[in-house]
């Protein structure tokens, strides 16, 4: 026997798992079950493809087993088993999906960090909620040695060579206190149906079940075994055999979710391609929906023969947060990742589930607007995302994405947007480029909340990059109002003599500021303040350009807005009548440096800005 410590992570896990989520322990047989079950989906895999296993005589099943006398339950599998090396790295060690992710996310509320445990893959040791030992024997198939692993969840475990009849694993738990009240029958049935009753493989309980005997007239203990779980694949049957509390049972028994999803699309496709599809979206964002190496949603099943969890090809990366089911009559049993890439059957069922899900997304929009602001509120960046990546279904995003607005409460769509454009308006308008108090202050509304035309609020990051290269909704056009080209659609006659007016104040800021600028002109969007940048249509403005730099981009070429200047305020006027003194030189440089701040660019010399402004100052007081 070797006597072995777990992992620091692993010792803070399993404290947190057992002193904070002890209002959930039954998720614990959740966990365990679902951990059998993926044991003996893929053993049921090498059974049909790979030549080793093709003559093994497989009937996949999972028992449980009370012994109310010794206070112990049970659960073994006959999947594919651990070796070893298995049992180490996989309930020693960090959990492949991340346990220092999962410590990072625990919140403290018992509901929701228990519905982590199943989404970070760290399920097993939920184990000691309920028992204050555990033992595992494991034997892996192929292999003729079998090994058991015993911990008391407190500093490591014990792992030493057992005996196993055949391939698989077993899950003994001596229940403490807390789980005593799962030595059970009754009571495991029931978490059995609520978490796991379409699991695809048959659930068995042993138990001692009382039962009424009418001649001696009184109630009997028997010992009897009989499953638990209805193991159907409930995908397979049609909608109209299916209810509401059946989708959500199988949601959760797939995800580990506690919350009921916002809704699912069930498709059974038949013709040229037979599959059938049921995809689910969550009232949450899942944890990792913005980490690179994401967890994909859906499994891949070949008539009912689970493939693989792990195809982030199944659909397109800004619809991560999908989860569900692929069941394909066409793909080979033997499909491998490489395949799965370029295979023509899937790429079909891919595109078709994309426009199924985005077709289902705009009739809930429509239908039911309430319950999309709830979708909206939790993945309307991922779409965004597929704005940026997904052109054919560009105009379908379009419509689902929401904005905020200078004219409406909340969030509203393009669509809406179009209702109230103004007569004679030549565009949609969004602004971008900062945090949302900043942008609704921005000088650059001004003459839109003058002449009330609205605005769309672009507050993230990613938005500039998104809508910098979406020219039109439909047959209208989209134009961001910091960029030089949307003033020329405020122009009249009236702005061109004004502008004739302020040249020579133009040509003395052009020659102070120098190639700080690359131009200034007179403005025709400032209402009430004396100045603001915009950039050339073709560039990033100055917060993307910040931003860029940010991320590592140093060679970019220093930033040149255009400055424009107010030539009805009183400043401005002012500045005209002498336009060729120390005060002008300032001036001009706080007329640019102001800009700047209000569109939340960082200045490149403070010091010298507040020498400026004092001096301005003490001519003022």
């Amino acid at each position: 026997m070797s006597k072995r410590e777990f992992q620091t992570e692993i010792s803070q896990l399993l404290q947190l798992i057992i002193h904070s989520l002890y209002s959930h322990p039954e998720i614990f047989l959740r966990e365990l079950i679902s951990n059998s079950s993926d044991a003996l989906d893929k053993l049921r895999h090498l059974t049909l493809v790979d030549d080793a296993f093709k003559s093994l005589a497989f009937e996949p099943r999972i028992e449980l087993t009370i012994d109310e006398t010794a206070q112990t339950l049970t659960i073994a599998d006959n999947g594919i088993g651990m070796s070893e090396e298995d049992l180490v790295n996989n309930l020693g060690t960090i959990a492949r999906s991340g346990t220092k992710n999962f410590l990072s996310q625990l919140s403290g509320d018992a509901k929701k960090d228990s519905n982590l445990i199943g989404q970070f893959g760290v399920g097993f040791y939920s184990a000691f909620m309920v028992a204050d030992k555990v033992e595992v024997v494991s034997r892996k198939a192929g292999e003729e040695k079998a090994w058991r692993w015993t911990s008391d969840g407190k500093t490591g475990f014990d792992l030493e060579p057992a005996e196993r009849e055949a391939a698989g694993t077993t899950v003994l738990l001596h229940l403490n206190e807390e789980g005593k009240q799962y030595a059970s029958g009754y009571r495991l049935q029931e978490i059995v149906r609520r978490y796991s009753n379409h699991i695809a493989f048959p659930i068995f309980m042993t138990y001692d079940k009382s039962e009424w005997n009418a001649e001696a007239k009184k109630s009997e203990s028997k010992r009897v075994t009989e499953q638990v779980n209805a193991a159907s694949a409930l995908w397979r049957r049609p909608k109209s055999e299916l209810k509401d509390e059946d989708y959500k049972e199988l949601y959760k028994s797939l995800t580990g979710d506690n919350e009921d999803p916002l809704f699912w699309f069930h498709t059974k496709a038949e013709g040229t391609l037979e599959y059938t599809t049921l995809f689910f979206i969550p009232a949450k964002a899942p944890f990792d929906l913005f980490h690179a190496e994401y967890k994909s949603g859906v499994k891949l099943y070949v008539k009912r023969v689970f493939i693989t969890d792990d195809a982030k090809e199944l659909l397109p990366p800004y619809l991560r947060f999908v989860r569900g089911i692929i069941d394909s009559e066409d793909l080979p049993l033997n499909v491998s990742r490489e395949i799965l890439q370029q295979n023509q059957v899937l790429q079909s069922i891919r595109a078709a589930s994309v426009k199924k899900i985005l077709g289902e997304l705009k009739l809930i929009a429509q239908n039911k607007p309430e319950e999309y602001l709830k979708f909206v509120e939790q993945f309307n960046r991922p779409l965004k995302e597929g704005l940026y990546g997904d052109f054919i279904h560009r105009e379908a995003l379009l419509d689902l994405v929401r904005f905020k607005s200078t004219k409406v409460e909340g969030l509203t769509s393009l669509a809406e947007a179009k209702t109230r454009m103004q007569e004679g308006q030549k565009a949609i308008y969004y602004i971008t480029g900062g945090n949302e108090a900043l942008l609704r202050t921005s000088p650059l509304l001004e003459i839109y909340k003058k002449k009330e035309i609205e605005v769309l609020i672009l507050d993230e990051e990613i938005d500039e990059i998104v809508f910098g290269g979406i020219e039109k909704y439909g047959e209208i056009d989209l134009k961001a109002v910091n960029k030089s080209a949307t003033g020329e659609d405020l122009k009249d006659a009236e702005s061109a003599d004004k502008s004739k007016e302020l040249q020579p104040l133009l040509d003395a800021l052009k020659k102070t500021l120098g190639d700080r600028v690359k131009d200034v002109r007179a403005s025709v969007r400032l209402a009430d303040s004396p100045s603001c940048i915009v950039t050339d249509e073709q560039e990033p403005s100055m917060k993307m350009q910040q931003m860029l730099r940010a991320m590592g981009q140093t060679d970019l070429p220093a930033a040149k807005p255009t400055l424009e200047i107010n030539p009805d305020h009183e400043i401005v006027q002012k500045l005209l009548k002498r336009a060729d003194d120390s005060v002008t030189e300032d001036a001009s440089w706080l007329l640019l440096e102001q800009a700047l701040l209000m569109e939340g660019v960082p200045l490149q010399n403070p010091a010298a800005f507040v020498q400026r402004l004092n001096r301005v100052l003490s001519l003022s007081i």
